[in-house]
C-alpha cells in the first residue's frame, strides 16, 4: 500500500511543482508574443481539457487508472520538453496541447486508485486524510516552486523549463510502479451513462443545472484573473525575482482563505454567499482596472481571498445536490463549463489589452462574467 501512495505522492508533485507558471507571460513576451496570443495558447489548454474533462474518469475505469496515469505523465513531460527546446507560437501551440491532455489524465485516475488501493487493504475509512495530505503536498509544491521559479528566471527565462521537465519526468517512473487493482462493479458501457448524466445534470434537474453554470461562471472568472497577475506585475514594472514571490504568496492566500468557507457559508446561507462572491469578483476586477499601481497588489490580495471562500463553497453547493454515483463526473462537468467559458472570455480580453490597455481588459472581463453570472444565480434563486 505504501508503494502505491508514495507513487501518487511523486505524480501529485510533478504536476503541481511548477516553476513556470510566475514568470510564463515574461517568457511569452521574450519571444514576441502578446497577451492575446497568451489567451489563445490558454484557450487551447482549456480546449484539450475540455474534450477529455468528462470522459477522462470512466475512461479511467475502463482502459485502467494506472495507464491514464502513466499516460497523463508521458504527455506532461513531452509538453515541458516542447517548451524547453523550442521558440515559435507553432511549437507552443503544441505543447499546450500535451499539457491539456496531460493535465486531464491525471486528474480523476489518482483519487481514483488512491481510494482503489485503500479499499484492497480494508481501510477505505481513511480515505479523506490520505486525500487531504495530496492536496497538501500540491498546495506546498506550488508555494515552494513559485519561489525557485522566480529566482531561476533572473538567470534566464529557458532555466525553469528545464528544471521543469525533469520534473516532470519525475512522474513517469512513479506512474509505473504503481499496482493497479480490480475494481468492483466497473460500468459496462461508459458512452452511454456519461450522455445520461450530462442530460441530468444540465436538463432535467434545473436547480443543479443553475449551480454548475454559476461556478462555472465564477470559476471561468477567477482563471482569468489568474492570467492577469503577470501582467499587471509587468504594467507596474515588478522586478523578476518578485513575480514568483508574490504568486506563491497570491496561492498561499487561496489556501488560507478556504479554511474559514465552511463556517462564513453557515452563517449567511448559499444565496447571499453566492451573490458575495459574483460582487466581489466583478468588483475585483473594475476595481483593479483603476488601480494599475502598487495598491493594486491590495486588490489582487482581496480578489484571491474571495477566490479562496468561492472554490471550496461552490463545489460544495454541487456536492449537495448530486447524487454519489454521479459527483465526479458532475464535478467534471463543472471543470468542462468553467473551460469552455474561459476558451471564448480569453482570447477577445487578450486582443483587447493589446489593441487598447489592460484597463479596458480588465473593465471588459467585468461585464462578460458578471452578466452571466448574474443571470444563472437569479435562476438559482427562483
Amino acid at each position: 500500500m505504501n508503494r502505491n501512495i508514495i507513487a501518487l505522492y511523486l505524480v501529485k508533485l510533478s504536476k503541481w511543482f511548477s516553476l513556470v507558471m510566475p514568470i510564463i507571460v515574461l517568457f511569452y513576451e521574450e519571444h514576441g508574443l502578446g497577451l492575446h496570443d497568451v489567451f489563445v495558447l490558454k484557450s487551447v489548454y482549456s480546449v484539450a481539457a475540455v474534450a477529455l474533462e468528462i470522459p477522462s474518469g470512466y475512461l479511467a475505469d475502463v482502459w485502467g487508472r494506472k495507464r491514464c496515469l502513466l499516460l497523463g505523465c508521458l504527455l506532461f513531460f513531452g509538453g515541458y520538453a516542447c517548451y524547453s527546446f523550442t521558440s515559435t507560437f507553432a511549437a507552443f501551440l503544441c505543447a499546450e496541447l500535451l499539457l491539456g491532455m496531460g493535465q486531464t489524465l491525471v486528474n480523476g485516475a489518482d483519487s481514483a486508485l488512491l481510494y482503489d488501493t485503500l479499499l484492497r487493504h480494508k481501510r477505505e475509512g481513511e480515505y479523506f486524510r490520505y486525500e487531504g495530505r495530496m492536496t497538501m503536498v500540491g498546495n506546498f509544491a506550488e508555494a515552494t516552486a513559485g519561489i525557485l521559479g522566480g529566482l531561476l528566471a533572473v538567470c534566464s527565462l529557458r532555466y525553469p523549463f528545464y528544471a521543469q521537465a525533469c520534473v516532470a519526468f519525475m512522474g513517469i517512473p512513479a506512474a509505473l510502479s504503481l499496482q493497479e487493482f480490480t475494481r468492483v462493479g466497473q460500468v459496462q458501457n461508459p458512452w452511454k451513462e456519461m450522455a445520461r448524466i450530462i442530460r441530468y445534470s444540465l436538463v432535467t434537474d434545473r436547480a443543479l443545472c443553475s449551480n454548475i453554470l454559476y461556478s462555472g461562471a465564477i470559476g471561468a472568472a477567477t482563471l482569468t484573473m489568474a492570467w492577469f497577475v503577470q501582467p499587471f506585475l509587468m504594467h507596474i514594472n515588478t522586478p523578476t525575482k518578485w513575480f514568483g514571490i508574490i504568486w506563491t504568496v497570491l496561492n498561499l492566500t487561496v489556501g488560507v482563505a478556504a479554511l474559514g468557507s465552511d463556517r462564513i457559508q453557515r452563517k449567511w446561507g448559499m444565496a447571499r454567499m453566492n451573490g458575495f462572491i459574483l460582487v466581489m469578483v466583478a468588483g475585483g476586477y473594475v476595481a483593479l482596472a483603476f488601480q494599475l499601481t502598487w495598491a493594486g497588489l491590495g486588490v489582487l490580495f482581496l480578489f484571491y481571498i474571495v477566490r479562496g471562500l468561492a472554490t471550496p463553497v461552490l463545489k460544495g453547493y454541487i456536492n449537495q445536490l448530486t447524487f454519489s454515483e454521479m459527483r465526479a463526473t458532475v464535478l467534471s462537468i463543472r471543470n468542462f463549463v468553467i473551460r469552455l467559458m474561459f476558451a471564448g472570455v480569453a482570447p477577445f480580453v487578450g486582443w483587447l489589452n493589446d489593441t487598447y490597455s489592460l484597463r479596458a481588459a480588465l473593465l471588459a472581463s467585468a461585464a462578460l462574467f458578471f452578466l452571466p453570472g448574474f443571470l444563472f444565480w437569479w435562476w438559482g434563486r427562483k
